[in-house]
C-alpha cells in the first residue's frame, strides 16, 4: 500500500543529517527534476524581493527565503519529521513503536513540489515552494512534475490511498487511486465539505493506515481500519472515501 499525503507550507527547522544529497532519496528516476528545481530555487533566493513575489509571502516571512539560499548546504531531517502542521500532529509520528515507524516509512509518502515524492527515511532541508506556484524559466510546478512523477505512481502495483490536497495532486495523476474527503455532518443530517477538520483527520486516517499490522490491500481493508480507529469512513463510490466527522 501506498499512502500519498500533502506536505506542510511550515516544516520544522534544524535536523541532524547531513547536507542534502539526491543520491540517497527514493524514486531516483526523479533525481534529473529535482536538482533542477533545488538549483532553481537556491538561485533565486538571491533575489530576495523576487522571491518574496514567486513564493507569495511576506517581508515577515524573509526567513524562508534564506532557507531556500541554504538548500544544499542546510542539514536534513526525515522527511516525516521535516513537516508540521496540522495532519502531521494528528499523524504523531514520533510516537510510534520502532514497528510502526518502520511500516510508516514503508506505506507513506510525502507530495513535494520540490522533490515530487519523498519517501519517511529520505532526508531532507526546511524548505518554502507551494504545488501551485512556478518559478522563473522553468514554469508552473505542474507542467514540471506531472511528466516525470505520473509514470512513477503509475508504477505502484498496491492499492493507492491519495489524501492529496488540490494542489499537489495536480502535480500528478494517479489512475485507480482511493480518494477521500472529510465531510461535516450537522445534527439533521446534512453535510458539508469542511476545511478545519480536514487536515487532522487526513492525519488520523494515514497514521491508522501505517499502524495496522495487517498491510491493508483493498477498499474494504482501508474502511476496516479506519472502522477500529475510531473514524467514520463510508463508501461514496468504488474508488471514493469520505470521512465523516460530526459538526
Amino acid at each position: 500500500m501506498l499512502v500519498l499525503l500533502p506536505p506542510s507550507e511550515t516544516k520544522a527547522a534544524g535536523g541532524d543529517g547531513a547536507p542534502l544529497e539526491l543520491a540517497g532519496m527514493s524514486h531516483p528516476e526523479l533525481n534529473g527534476t529535482r536538482r533542477e528545481l533545488v538549483d532553481a530555487l537556491s538561485t533565486l533566493a538571491g533575489d530576495v524581493p523576487r522571491s518574496l513575489e514567486v513564493l507569495g509571502i511576506s517581508e515577515r516571512q524573509v526567513d524562508e527565503v534564506e532557507r531556500n539560499a541554504a538548500l544544499w548546504s542546510s542539514p536534513t531531517a526525515p522527511a516525516l519529521e521535516r513537516y508540521t502542521g496540522v495532519l502531521y500532529d494528528a499523524l504523531d509520528i514520533g510516537s510510534l513503536e520502532p514497528a510502526q515507524r518502520k511500516q510508516a516509512d514503508e506505506r507513506l509518502a510525502v507530495a513535494s513540489a520540490l522533490f515530487g515524492l519523498v519517501r519517511g527515511t529520505d532526508s531532507i532541508p526546511a524548505y518554502r515552494l507551494s504545488g501551485g506556484g512556478s518559478l522563473p524559466g522553468l514554469g508552473t510546478l505542474r507542467s514540471v512534475w506531472r511528466p516525470v512523477l505520473e509514470p512513477v505512481l503509475a508504477a505502484a502495483d498496491d492499492l493507492v490511498v491519495d489524501l492529496r490536497s488540490g494542489a499537489y495532486a495536480a502535480l500528478a495523476k494517479v489512475s485507480g487511486a482511493v480518494e477521500a474527503r472529510v465531510l461535516s455532518e450537522d445534527p439533521s443530517g446534512k453535510r458539508k465539505v469542511v476545511s478545519h477538520h480536514n487536515k487532522s483527520h487526513k492525519g488520523r486516517l494515514a497514521r491508522a493506515l501505517a499502524c495496522a499490522p495487517a498491510e491493508p490491500r483493498s477498499v474494504e481493508d482501508v474502511l476496516e481500519v479506519a472502522a477500529e480507529a475510531g473514524l467514520r469512513v463510508e463508501r461514496e463510490a468504488d474508488r471514493k472515501l469520505c470521512v465523516v466527522v460530526t459538526a
